[in-house]
Order: C-alpha cells, then structure tokens, then sequence
C-alpha cells in the first residue's frame, strides 16, 4: 500500500514556481505585444487566429493526457512495471504524431473556413492577415502537443519544474520576434510574430524531450493494440476529448461573439484572459497536478481509496481557496492598476486598461468555482471516471453559450451602453456557468466517496480578510492615482497582499501559517 503518505507539498511548489515563471514570460510576451499593437486590428487578428491552434493543443495536449494517459502511466510506474510504461508511452506518441500531423495538413488547407467559423465578423485585409496568420501558425500545434506528452511524461515521474518551465522558451522566442522587427507595419510585424510563435514550439519541445528519453528508457513506438493499458489509454481519451472540446468551445463561442462587439472586444479579451488564467495556472494547476499522479497512485481497498481521496481533495481544496480568493477579489477591486502595470505602454492606453479591468471584473464571478472545478476533476480522473465530468462540461457551456449570448449582445443595448463592453457579460456569465459546474461535481463525487468541501467558516474568513484588504488598497489607490502605472501598482498591490496574510493569521487560517512557513524556509 502507497501514495496515501506521499507528500505533494513540494510538487506543487515546484508546478506553482515552474508556471509562474512561465506566466512571468507570457506577461512579458504580452506587455511587448501590447506596445506594438494596442487593441489594433492587427492585434484582433493575431489574437483570433492565435486560438484555432490554441484549440487544438488544448484538445490533444495538456488537458486530454492528464486525464486520460497519465493515470495509466503512473499507476503502472507505481506497480514497477517499466517494460509496460515504456510501451504505453510510445503508442500514446505514436497515435499523438499521426493525428496531429493530420489534423495540421488540413488545419493549413481549410484556414479560410475557419476565420468563417471563429471570427465571422472580421473584413476584408483583417480577415485575410487573420488566415494567413493561421497558416504559418498550424506546424506549431503537433510541436506543442509533443510537449504536451512530454509534460505527461515527466509529471508521472515527479518531474514537475521542467515541464511548466519550458513554455518560457516560447515566449522568448516570441519577444526576440518582435524586438527584431518590431519597427516595421503591424501586419507584417504579425505575420513575423507567428514564425516566431513556430520557432518556439519546436525549442519548447526540444528542452524536454532529452530528460523525457532519459527517463522512458523502455520507450517503444508503434501502436501496441495488444496492451489492454494502451486499450484503456484509449477509452478514457475519447470522452475526455469530447469533454475538453466542449470546453474549449466555450472560449470559441466567446471569441466568436466578441468578434461582432467592434474594434478591440477580441484584444481586450485576449488581455483579461492572459491575466484571469494566472491564478488559475499558479494555485489550481499547480494542486492539481502534483495530486493527480498520487491520487492516481493510490493503492488498497476501495474504502480505503475513497478516504485517501477525500484527505487529498480537502486539503488542495483549503489550499487553492486561500490564494484564489484574494485573486479574484483583487480583479473585481483592483483590476485597472494590474492591467496597467502590466500592459499600459505604447499603443495601449490608459482607457485600454480601463476596457480590460471591466472584462477581467466579469470573470472574477466564477474564478473561485472554475479553479476547484480543476481538482474536483483531477479526483475523477484518479478514479478512471472521465464520463462524468464529460457531462457537467456539456451543461456548462450550454449554459455559457446561452447567458453569454444575452449579456453579450441584447443586454448593452437594453441598458443602453457600448456594445463592446457586452464583452464583461461573457466573463461574468461564463462564471455563472462555473458555479453550476462546480456544485455539480461536488454532489456526484461527494455521494461516491464521501462528504468533501469547504466548511464554511474558512471561506467566511477568507472572504473578510480578502474584503478587508481591497478597502485598504482602494483608500490607497485614490490617493496615489495613475500617474506611473508601475509605481502605483507597487504602493498599491504590496499593502493589499499584506493586509490580507495579515488578516487572515489573525484570523488563525491554517493556510496562512503554512504559506508563510514555506517562505520563511526558502528565505533562509
């Protein structure tokens, strides 16, 4: 019997340090976009065209082999079957290179119906440069989900700081692009920008691939339909694909709204997103993937199972909640002087930062729910359930489409607003269909394996401190203003972030002490 002492502490820490500096570089990757394009039609266009190849990485990538092929892999790591997880490994990459080669070969003919499909309402030279764009992007994709199994790979072998470090080198190759030419027109300067976008793939892949080689030493190619472990590799796939699709054609049916808003509704978009996913990144995929190979690791009867499970998924859920809160607090209260501080240079002007905090407030509504959502699904995965997340996934974008739709588009001009601020109505009223989601993942797993959630005096206690906090950095906000963005966020953030630690070990929240004994250690 194993994995019920495994401590994931440190795999979260490493995952949590390896994605923030890969956050780091993507803001950086950003904030020079942002001061070469603005919210410019060439930014629209980069962005749209940006999130077809997006799509299918997410489909292949990350999210289907963390619930489908790493179960599988590390529970056989765990029995010591190295022969087995050798062949396992290679036909997942076997099945992953055909698929996707197939896929960009006709990703690259078809890129003319795409636009049709994904940005309907971009004209005439936008639309063109948004297709061209996609072209040179579409190689990328069979690159990054190459890493995608090396991530795979190196999670179930508790390589976590590698695998989350590598898209560093993605975005470095994107910001050498641009300072090289960033002098030139926009459209060109869009059109270099995704060569370097494919220039990165290919390096983001090659940092992991030597230890990934290292570490399968019994790696073997070819399709392996004889193992029953691949045969199951390939059950889970097929419904956690269709779940990750539906998933991630709530971000497409956004995108496609927000391209009939008017000039900036994708950019802006584009910017809140690349902020919202921060915490999500940071605290809900750093928990949740260092506990998925130990939950998917666990041994003995199915009681036993059950209660190591519910002792996991309360503690990730304690500490994902105390960062998220604050986090989605800070975007509600805070979120002009984060936008700001980030991206207002150049072209992107302080009414851009303005447009970009609304958004970024609408999707504050359901960051707490999105986030457990993720380990809630982990626990699924753990237990080889990927249908039943399949099925909440469905009614969430069902409901995302359908509330999207009404904040979008009618309800500006019932309210008699600008119709791209119908842009924050798609934010929020995805959060709404987060919650949903949640509280429907919550009540199955909880009938199956036992009562498992917050209590509710933690979240009252984060909640206040989270409150308390936003009150004193509002006070400082109004009287520092916005003269340097940068300055501002430093006098302003820093007071916020330690009145709510301050609170909250006032308050005796557990996880306050934990964090700050973690930091202590690493100051030593």
């Amino acid at each position: 019997m194993k994995s019920h002492r495994e401590g994931t502490g440190r795999h979260a820490f490493l995952v949590g340090a390896g994605i923030m500096l890969s956050r780091l570089a993507g803001l950086a990757r950003q904030r020079v976009f942002s001061h070469y394009f603005g919210l410019s039609d060439a930014a629209d266009a980069f962005n749209a065209a940006l999130r077809i190849p997006n799509f299918l990485q997410n489909l292949f990538g990350e999210g289907v082999l963390s619930a489908s092929f790493i179960p599988v892999y590390s529970r056989l790591l765990a029995e010591g079957d190295e022969e087995e997880s050798g062949r396992v490994a290679g036909a997942v990459l076997t099945i992953l290179a055909l698929t996707t080669s197939v896929l960009v070969l006709l990703g690259v003919l078809a890129a003319p119906y795409l636009i049709d499909a994904i940005a309907p309402g971009f004209q005439g030279a936008k639309r063109e440069l948004t297709v061209r764009i996609v072209q040179i992007l579409f190689p990328g994709v069979g690159l990054l989900v190459f890493s995608a199994w090396c991530l795979g790979v190196l999670n179930s072998h508790r390589r976590f700081f590698l695998s989350y470090t590598a898209p560093v080198v993605w975005n470095a190759a994107m910001i050498a692009a641009l300072a090289v030419y960033g002098g030139i027109e926009q459209g060109s300067l869009a059109i270099k920008l995704a060569w370097g976008s494919v220039a990165g793939s290919a390096l983001q892949f090659g940092v992991q691939l030597p230890v990934v080689l290292r570490l399968a030493r019994r790696l073997r190619l070819g399709f392996a339909a004889e193992s029953s472990h691949v045969r199951e590799v390939l059950r889970n796939f097929a419904p956690v694909f269709v779940s990750r699709g539906v998933v991630q054609i709530s971000g497409y049916v956004d995108a496609w709204m927000a391209s009939w808003l008017g000039r900036s509704a994708v950019s802006g978009l584009t910017s809140a997103y690349l902020l919202y996913t921060l915490p999500v990144s940071l605290f809900g995929m750093s928990v949740s993937a260092a506990e998925l190979p130990a939950m998917s690791s666990a041994l003995g009867d199915p009681a036993e199972v059950a209660a190591i499970l519910r002792r996991r998924l309360d503690s990730g859920l304690r500490q994902i909640a105390f960062f998220i809160v604050p986090s989605a607090m800070g975007f509600l209260a805070l979120g002009d002087v984060i936008t700001a501080a980030l991206f207002q240079t150049g072209q992107f002007r302080r009414a851009d930062s303005l447009y970009v905090w609304g958004i970024l407030a609408g999707s504050s509504v359901g960051l707490l729910a999105s986030t457990l959502g993720r380990l809630y699904s982990s626990t699924y995965y753990a237990l080889r359930d990927t249908r039943t997340p399949l099925r909440f996934a469905v009614v969430r974008v069902a409901l995302t489409a359908a509330l999207g739709y009404l904040c979008a588009i009618p309800a500006p001009r019932w309210i008699g607003i600008d119709p791209r601020w119908g842009v924050a109505g798609l934010t929020a009223s995805a959060g709404v269909a987060g919650w949903v989601e949640f509280t429907l993942l919550r009540r199955t797993l909880n009938r199956r394996i036992g009562t498992t959630g917050l209590p509710s005096a933690l979240v009252a206690k984060l909640w206040i401190s989270a409150a308390a906090a936003a009150a004193v950095a509002w006070a400082l906000k109004l009287a520092i203003g916005h003269r340097n963005p940068v300055l501002a966020a430093v006098a302003i953030l820093g007071p916020y972030a330690a009145t709510y630690f301050a609170m909250t070990y006032a308050l005796r929240v557990e996880e306050c002490k934990r964090a700050l004994a973690r930091l202590s250690k690493l100051r030593r």
